[in-house]
């Protein structure tokens, strides 16, 4: 049985777990929910994400919200098969752990300021608070020197294998470097921007930027 993916196909938040069920093989039905139609506000939604957020899934009976959890979810789901996403040792799977924490916390929310100040804003014909910005970036680009260590040290931030802690990665960063006009805080850090490029050339990802007609 397919899985559900509620939400539109060019949100990052969906974007990121249709990446993950391409990489496990995953069978999937995508649900188109129209956010300018306010769509996720609606009762018959709210239903299924009392937060009125994207994405929900529903795997046979079983509703999940919140993309981190449900990516953990699925790649839990699928461990036997397929590719490892959550890490094999101890030691790695915590630090897969604690990379995703990390781009929930650190990376994600200065993404989501910066996308929302320089994309968004402006096609609402809205103002820019460009001193917000400014102190982004700075903030953004301390979090990358941090990545850039780690990343000298290992091919991926949970070590020599692609995870979930990388993957979860992909949806912000494209949006820094293909529509805020920032792909400079990645090219300009070397380690980083080999892992981006080795990332985002993943054909499961590319599969995911096709059905987004990228």
């Amino acid at each position: 049985m397919a899985v559900k993916v509620y939400g539109p196909l060019r949100a990052a938040c969906p974007q990121r777990v249709l990446a993950c069920l391409v990489e496990l093989g995953e069978d999937f039905e995508v649900i188109h929910v129209d956010l300018e139609a306010a769509e996720h506000k609606q009762p018959e939604f709210l239903i299924r994400q009392p937060f009125g957020q994207v994405p929900v899934i529903e795997d046979g009976d079983f509703r999940l919200y919140e993309s981190r959890a449900i990516i953990r979810y699925l790649a839990r789901k699928n461990s036997e098969r397929g590719e490892n996403l959550l890490g094999r040792s101890a030691e790695e799977k915590g630090l897969v752990d604690q990379w995703l924490e990390v781009e929930a916390h650190n990376f994600n929310d200065m993404v989501y300021t910066l996308v929302l100040q320089l994309v968004v804003f402006p096609r609402m014909a809205q103002p820019t608070d460009l001193e917000l910005v400014r102190s982004c970036k700075q903030k953004l680009e301390k979090v990358l020197d941090v990545y850039e260590q780690r990343l000298s040290k290992s091919r991926y931030l949970a070590g020599d294998s692609f995870t979930l802690a990388d993957l979860s990665h992909l949806p912000g960063i494209r949006y820094l470097v293909h529509e805020a006009g920032l792909g400079h805080l990645i090219a300009d850090k070397m380690n980083v921007n080999a892992w981006w490029k080795d990332i985002s050339g993943r054909p499961a990802w590319k599969k995911v930027m096709k059905l987004a007609d990228y």
